[in-house]
């Protein structure tokens, strides 16, 4: 559902909120992301504690409530869509979510990259099949019976979840609010670099689901193309889930995510920012798809290859109350740069995604220089023996 915003977005913009801004109406997202990622700093200590016999059918009836309250939600009342859409349906899913990614950490430990890849690329079918459940129903049946019977599929899915996700090794049976964050793990550089790339990366990831559909109907393409690009990029983030986690557990998880995210910082500064065309733009949200998806995955691998079984929960939830922060203030900067629908305005929302992605590529590669032992060595050892050169020449 959170990919599959933009189809929202579209929709509010044009529709249903139409005396809202694009930086208003980009808020309401960015507020279920960022509940999603900052409860998660709650959530992934209380699954240390208990696992997931309450969170998640507390989650899921709160998710499901919260779309039916969406589907009730009147023209220009943009305050009824901040609350449903945004907070509530953000607190259902926050409690959905990490646990669903650390119980994976009690199953799999050889192939617990590919594990994480094949779960999270749940996010990525659902966000195929939500825009185009949404995009085909609204004519049909209006926009309430569409989102009803959008929460009616969230419920199947979740119903089965459920009833099959268990934990399987021994709980600690102890939450203290001054346990809830680990902040040992600030103490690891590796840790401390993973968390300071994953706040650049995350704060422009999803500038390009909000705001794709857009600038294609600025550009003047088919509806009937443009109303699929959300589609389109989350259908190529199902194999980016699955087959950059086969290559991690393989080549480790820094060598496979420093080459995706600078392959999306291209993406985004040589492919969306000259595209003015439909093939063109296309082009740039199936790559982008297909690229961008590993972040899902690959950022809870590595954190989860540097940190105690244990406290795998809470550095998971320290790690996403920082995503949280630049997701929730992503897009909402983007829609403040998009103050006119045109050229000029996309321009800079787009080198602003560009830049931060690069900027975040460049911190992710550091932090696989500290990780890499044999680098260390080398890095020491050439420092060692430039100081002995000018001890000499002294």
């Amino acid at each position: 559902m959170v990919n599959a915003y933009g189809a929202f977005q579209s929709y509010y913009e044009s529709t249903l909120l139409p005396s809202s801004s694009s930086s208003s109406i980009s808020l309401i997202g960015s507020l279920q992301v960022f509940f999603l990622f900052f409860v998660g700093t709650l959530t992934g200590r209380m699954f240390d504690a208990y696992g997931t016999s309450v969170m998640l059918p507390v989650g899921s009836v709160i998710s499901v409530f919260a779309l039916m309250m969406v589907s009730l939600a009147q023209k220009d009342h943009a305050y009824q869509v901040f609350l449903s859409h945004g907070v509530l349906f953000g607190i259902g899913i926050s409690l959905l979510y990490n646990p669903s990614v650390a119980v994976l950490g009690h199953w799999f430990k050889r192939r617990r990259a590919l594990a994480i890849g094949i779960a999270t690329g749940g996010s990525a079918s659902g966000g195929v099949i939500m825009p185009i459940i949404l995009g085909q129903l609204i004519p049909r049946v209006g926009f309430p019976w569409a989102v009803r019977i959008i929460a009616f599929v969230v419920m199947g899915c979740l119903v089965v979840s459920c009833l099959t996700v268990r934990t399987r090794l021994p709980l600690s049976g102890h939450f203290t609010w001054r346990t809830a964050i680990d902040f040992g793990g600030w103490k690891d550089p590796r840790y401390t670099l993973a968390t300071i790339a994953a706040f650049l990366l995350f704060y422009a990831f999803f500038v390009p689901y909000f705001y794709i559909q857009i600038y294609a109907n600025f550009q003047g393409v088919e509806p009937g193309i443009a109303d699929y690009l959300v589609a389109i990029l989350n259908a190529m983030n199902v194999p980016a889930r699955i087959l950059p986690a086969i290559f991690a557990d393989r080549y480790g998880t820094l060598t496979v995510f420093v080459p995706v995210a600078a392959v999306c910082s291209v993406l985004l500064l040589g492919l969306w920012l000259p595209s003015r065309n439909s093939a063109s733009i296309i082009a740039f949200a199936a790559l982008y798809g297909l690229f961008s998806g590993g972040f899902s995955s690959l950022l809870p691998t590595y954190i989860a290859s540097i940190s105690p079984r244990e406290s795998l929960g809470a550095r998971l939830g320290s790690v996403y109350m920082v995503v949280a922060v630049a997701t929730l203030a992503g897009t909402p900067t983007g829609g403040a740069l998009l103050k006119e629908v045109d050229q000029k305005h996309f321009n800079a929302l787009i080198i602003f995604a560009g830049a931060l992605t690069t900027a975040g590529t460049v911190v992710l590669a550091i932090a696989g220089v500290v990780h890499s032992a044999k680098l260390r060595r080398l890095f020491i050892r050439r420092v060692s023996s430039s100081r002995q050169a000018e001890g000499a020449a002294d």
